[in-house]
């Protein structure tokens, strides 16, 4: 085979440079361009004419915590797009992923053959849940933690070991909490029994407020009221039910309809483990509305560009400036508490111009 005339060092020296130059180019891949909208646009989890405005990013979810030591039924891996518009008042975006199932039966209620009612469960050696719970959608919005724009989510994720974390005995697989203090990311949960009948986004942040807070650095914004809290009265039995049903009801509570629990069902009938209303406040000001259709969940997301509570600074991602890249970090849950897939790296967002 014929030389090419290249020495050794001149050959490291192009390898060198090709892999930065792969490196760079897949590091423009993860990026998202918000477009801006004539109109606003309608948070029902459907995809209007506007959404083709945008071009969307593909990005492959394959990274899993940990597998539950009694099963895991769930997604290993899935694709996802998302889109974004903006106007001047407000930011929009578009998931939609891969889920052939959709899961709604959160710790749900069910009637047995002695006419005595259980709350279903099924955890495992974490004490978290993988067969009665929830689809989910998690975004992670860097505010000033450092190392977030190259390892995204990855950075504030630490890893139990031995039974271990930080010195303090842990049955989870690991927890979110950033490393300094004053350094925050913004978290929007969309959950899809708790959360997505009102039309919402949980907003809450992560800070380094870990040793002293059972959920470690997850903390809850603001807020004025409302949300879900579980459907179970000091008997350990349902407290209440939809109101004007007569079978058996959906898989959660409206709070706004609900009436006290009447022991009208049959066998193997359930109802919902959770009664849900409105969040109110900062923890409630991301609106999304999520549609599962074609073995796929559509998720639209709306929030304004910048808010205005009383902690907005160290609680909420501020689109301040336009001008400027944002980065985030995406991951979906497949009917599970804690076990979910996600990505390496962030996704840069920028706003068109």
């Amino acid at each position: 085979m014929p030389s090419l005339g290249f020495t050794i060092p001149e050959v490291c020296a192009i390898t060198l440079i090709g892999s930065l130059l792969a490196t760079d180019a897949m590091a423009k891949g993860l990026a998202v361009e918000s477009v801006m909208t004539p109109n606003p646009i309608s948070i029902d989890g459907t995809q209007d004419k506007h959404w083709e405005l945008a071009t969307p990013l593909k990005l492959v979810l394959n990274e899993l915590p940990y597998e539950p030591n009694n099963g895991y039924e769930g997604l290993m891996e899935t694709d996802i797009e998302i889109r974004s518009l903006y106007d001047d008042e407000y930011v929009y975006f578009l998931y939609r992923w891969y889920d052939p199932t959709i899961s709604l039966a959160r710790f749900p209620w069910e009637k047995d053959s002695d006419g005595k009612w259980k709350q279903l469960s099924n955890k495992d050696s974490t004490l978290h849940e993988n067969t009665y719970y929830e689809d989910k959608l998690a975004v992670y919005w860097d505010i000033n933690e450092r190392g977030f724009i190259k390892k995204g989510c990855d950075k504030s994720c630490h890893m139990v070991e031995e039974g271990l974390l930080e010195g303090i005995k842990d049955s989870s697989s690991g927890r979110h909490y950033t490393k300094k203090d004053g350094e925050t990311i913004d978290e929007w949960h969309w959950k899809g029994m708790r959360t997505n009948p009102n039309s919402q986004m949980e907003d809450g942040y992560v800070n380094n407020e870990h040793e002293t807070n059972k959920k470690w650095g997850r903390q809850s914004d603001e807020h004025s009221g409302g949300g879900y809290y579980n459907n179970t009265n000091e008997t350990k039995f349902p407290a209440w039910m939809n109101g004007d049903i007569e079978e058996a009801a959906p898989l959660w509570v409206m709070d706004a309809t609900k009436e006290p629990f009447k022991d009208t069902f049959k066998e193997g009938e359930r109802i919902g483990g959770i009664v849900t209303g409105p969040l109110k406040g900062s923890r409630g000001d991301v609106t999304a509305k999520g549609v599962w259709k074609d073995d796929h969940w559509h998720l639209e997301i709306r929030r304004k560009l910048v808010t205005n509570y009383e902690k907005s600074a160290s609680q909420d991602v501020q689109f301040d400036d336009l001008g400027k890249p944002y980065y985030f970090g995406v991951t979906a849950f497949d009917n599970s508490q804690i076990n979910h897939i996600y990505h390496k790296k962030s996704v840069k967002l920028t706003f068109k111009q």
